[in-house]
């Protein structure tokens, strides 16, 4: 008997610390096709994609150093920074609880 074919995990990694897992265990930002940039929990938008570790360090070293804009190719609104903020505060707060 044939033994089951075993799938592949996709791999990714965060744009922050390098660290490379599974693409399940970390967030996706995305530049949507009209330039906004925004959080896909989803893992399913269109767009160009990039991906942040769960940590609050990480989203905080990405949003200070830019590499959230470097990886997209796209300049951040005020608003798109205040929603990416809003999110990791929310991640800092999970960690706290």
């Amino acid at each position: 008997m044939a033994e089951p074919a075993v799938r592949k995990l996709p791999q990714r990694s965060c744009i922050a610390c390098r660290t490379t897992s599974d693409k399940r265990e970390f967030v996706r930002i995305v530049r949507t096709p009209e330039g906004t940039i925004e959080i896909d929990l989803t893992g399913k938008k269109a767009g160009r994609g990039a991906y942040l570790c769960t940590s609050y360090a990480c989203w905080e070293q990405a949003l200070k150093k830019g590499r959230i804009e470097a990886a997209l190719k796209a300049k951040a609104s005020p608003d798109d920074k205040l929603r990416l903020t809003q999110f990791a505060t929310t991640l800092r707060d999970a960690v706290a609880v």
